[in-house]
Order: C-alpha cells, then sequence, then structure tokens
C-alpha cells in the first residue's frame, strides 16, 4: 500500500515537472502568437505577454495579401518533399547492402562515412563544386549537397541489421531477387525509422536557409527562412510596410508583421507531426504481424 502511494506521488510528481517543461517549451511560440494578434499600442506599450491585447489580423492579412510570401510558401513546400523523397531513396539504397556483413569493402565504405561527420572540405570548396557542376540559382544546388546524412545512414543501417535474417531467407528461397526482398519485406518493416528520418529531412530543409544565401540569386527561388531572414534583417519590414499604407490600412508594428510571418512559416512543418504519428504505430504494428 505504502509502496502504491509513492508511485503515485512519483507520478504526480513527474507529471508536474513534465507540463512545466512543456509550458516553458511553448511560452516563446505563445508568445510570438500574442504579438503577431495584437494591436500596435498594446505592443509598443508593452502590454502583451502571452494573451493578445485589442487583437488585431492585420499582420496576418498583410502577410497573406503578400504574393512573395505565397509563392515562397509554395516553393518550399515543393522543395521539402522533393528534399525528403530523394534522401530517403539514396538514404535506403545505401543503408541495404551496408547492412550486410559479407559485403566486400563494407568496413572501408563505413570507414569514409563515419569520417566525414568530423572533417568536410568547408563551405568554399561546396560553392566551387556547385558552380562547378553549373548548379548556382537551381533548386537541385538545394536538393543535391545535403542527399545523405552520415548520421541518419548508420541509424537506418543500424534498422537493417536488426530485421531477423530469417525473413530476407525464406524470401530467397522463394525465389526473391534483393530488390524485391528490400520493397516488399525490409521497407514495410522500416516504417517507424523511415518516416522518423522523413520527418528529421523534411524539418532540416523547410529549417534551412544558408545553403540559399550562397547559391540563389532569383527572388521566385527563396523560400519561406530567407524570406524570414530578410524580415528579420528589416528587408522586408518597409516593403510590406510601405504596400500596407498605400492600401490605406492603418500601419502595423515591425514586430506585430515579423511574428505573423514567423507563424506563417512555422505552422505547415507543425501540421506535419500528426499526420506522421499514425504512420509511426501503423509501422510498429505492421512489423509485430510481419514479425
Amino acid at each position: 500500500m505504502r509502496d502504491r502511494h509513492a508511485s503515485r506521488t512519483f507520478d504526480a510528481i513527474n507529471t508536474i515537472a513534465i507540463l512545466f517543461f512543456v509550458l516553458l517549451c511553448l511560452a516563446p511560440f505563445i508568445h510570438i502568437i500574442a504579438i503577431s494578434l495584437s494591436s500596435s499600442r498594446a505592443i509598443m506599450s508593452g502590454e502583451v505577454s502571452i494573451l493578445p491585447v485589442e487583437i488585431n489580423w492585420g499582420a496576418y492579412e498583410q502577410v497573406f495579401s503578400d504574393m512573395s510570401m505565397i509563392r515562397s510558401l509554395g516553393f518550399t513546400v515543393m522543395l521539402t518533399v522533393l528534399f525528403t523523397v530523394f534522401c530517403m531513396l539514396m538514404s535506403i539504397a545505401a543503408a541495404y547492402p551496408l547492412a550486410k556483413t559479407k559485403l566486400k569493402g563494407r568496413k572501408s565504405v563505413m570507414f569514409i562515412i563515419v569520417i566525414t561527420m568530423f572533417f568536410s572540405g568547408g563551405i568554399i570548396p561546396e560553392y566551387m563544386l556547385v558552380r562547378n557542376l553549373n548548379l548556382l540559382d537551381s533548386i537541385w544546388s538545394l536538393v543535391l549537397p545535403g542527399l545523405i546524412s552520415p548520421f541518419y545512414l548508420i541509424i537506418l543501417i543500424t534498422f537493417f541489421q536488426n530485421i531477423p535474417d530469417s525473413l530476407e531467407e525464406s524470401a530467397e528461397i522463394d525465389g526473391s531477387s534483393y530488390f524485391r526482398t528490400l520493397v516488399s519485406i525490409i521497407v514495410p518493416l522500416s516504417m517507424p525509422v523511415i518516416a522518423t528520418l522523413s520527418l528529421f529531412y523534411a524539418v532540416g530543409r523547410w529549417n534551412g536557409f544558408t545553403d540559399t544565401l550562397m547559391y540563389i540569386t532569383s527572388p521566385e527561388m527563396y523560400p519561406l527562412q530567407l524570406k524570414l531572414y530578410q524580415l528579420v534583417q528589416n528587408n522586408m519590414v518597409s516593403e510590406l510596410m510601405s504596400a500596407e499604407g498605400a492600401s490605406g490600412v492603418q500601419l502595423l508594428q515591425p514586430e506585430s508583421l515579423k511574428a505573423a510571418s514567423v507563424i506563417f512559416a512555422t505552422v505547415p512543418i507543425l501540421i506535419v507531426y500528426p499526420w506522421l504519428q499514425r504512420y509511426f504505430v501503423s509501422g510498429v504494428m505492421l512489423g509485430a504481424v510481419k514479425g
């Protein structure tokens, strides 16, 4: 009885601590939402904290009326999907053979992969390579250089090695080729790790903007994060506010426009999390049934 009471007390303390840290992590995001929805007077007077003051949707109306932001959103979605698909295809194609201990030269290849996790050529050689391949100002300059992450590749290799060899041996007896085994058995059983790594690749590409600064010069190929960077650097605030003033609407605070733009760029990738949660569960259940 005493142990049960102590266990409940411990669970209650853990729950309170977790809720505290969750609220602590959410506080900056909630504050940004409050700023984006507050009036200029409330922002200037410093009244905005967690809840919006004098709710005003003008910042969101201005952001959604800016066609360059809408175009950047569409381009970023297309870039993220393309990048994630190619990364996972290449990662799976590399991880499957490297998971076989009988593969000749496997240790040498793994050594080279691990070395790239600690040492790289640097930004200048990478830029020269992209330029010599005529990839500057092209969507492929944002896809090909980061096609495979060594860390994620090692995670995938480890997961493939934990799949029972008896499944592949049974498929081989039935006359299945390596490619058929990979597509029909290995990939379905690996859906949890594939969904997780896909999410990591997608979030990394969605949040990336430094490579765009180096490789992209056409404004129509600016992703959302580069737009936010320009916004924070006040390169776009004057354009948004001048367009707003020309339309006869009351001028907004730059902080409100920045906050609304941050929410505009953040919400789409947040929507992906619950959508992928379905595949985590279904992947685990499928693995349990197949095993």
